[in-house]
């Protein structure tokens, strides 16, 4: 398989409590993998590091076949590598329209350096059609974000992070407080990004949600990789026998070489 994220005895520690203890995760190029874990498990802290967000204190990490060094890892330079995150309730400017929400940062200019309005709505209405299926909608790039569900916040918060070359979409909580119609519109957006050949990071409490989209799941507890499950073969019925053991402080054990 190739892989689009490769990390490798990754450690971080906040003073004396290890976020995460010599943990290796890999993501396939054209993959979903359901992160789980319960809370304080590490799960935020491995997609910090990866988003650049977060240093790592040790470990080794490819993006995409590149060696980064995790310790000088950026924001800034996680987005050049095809990285882009959409963290829950936080993706959008709520009093800003669709448009400028969608090129915040990263403005298209004119030949004078001025931001193009016009074409920054033009793409704009290009993604809500195109990648997000919305032409039927009453969505338009001068609709005030403020105005959205939460379905259609996340799903034009997808769309954005799919439109700018991005190879990898991690999504941290997706569909907290969303409607069952929502949560159904954002699954479909997964889909559509392996659809699409991208990767996937999908991160939930939601085992339903995540047993529903994802190729593979990786289990984070206490700050180590539990256990690193594929889909073929893995019911929900087992995959939610495996969560409850674990959170019972029981490591289960399966064929294979799965520990």
């Amino acid at each position: 398989m190739t892989y689009a994220v490769d990390m490798a005895n990754i450690s971080k520690s906040y003073g004396e409590i290890k976020a995460l203890d010599d943990v290796s995760f890999a993501l396939g190029s054209n993959e979903v993998v359901g992160l789980l874990g319960d809370n304080g498990a590490g799960k935020s802290t491995l997609i910090k590091i990866l988003a650049g967000v977060t240093r790592a204190d040790v470990g080794t990490m490819r993006i995409n076949g590149q060696s980064i060094n995790p310790r000088k890892h950026t924001v800034t330079r996680a987005r050049k590598l095809g990285i882009e995150t959409v963290f829950q309730d936080k993706s959008l400017g709520e009093k800003q329209p669709l448009w400028s929400n969608f090129f915040v940062g990263r403005h298209l200019t004119n030949r004078w350096g001025f931001i193009d309005v016009a074409a920054e709505m033009r793409v704009t209405r290009e993604i809500l059609g195109n990648i997000l299926g919305l032409q039927a909608s009453n969505l338009r790039p001068e609709t005030i974000a403020g105005t959205l569900s939460g379905g259609e916040r996340q799903g034009v918060a997808i769309g954005r992070a799919m439109h700018f070359n991005s190879r990898i979409v991690v999504l941290d909580e997706p569909t907290t407080a969303l409607s069952l119609r929502e949560v159904d519109n954002v699954l479909s957006f997964v889909r559509h990004i392996k659809r699409e050949g991208k990767a996937c990071v999908y991160i939930s409490h939601n085992i339903n949600q995540v047993h529903a989209v994802a190729d593979r799941f990786v289990i984070v507890d206490k700050g180590k990789i539990a256990l690193d499950l594929p889909k073929d073969g893995t019911t929900l019925e087992e995959l939610i026998k495996v969560m409850i053991r674990i959170a019972d402080g029981e490591v289960p054990t399966r064929p294979g070489g799965h520990p």
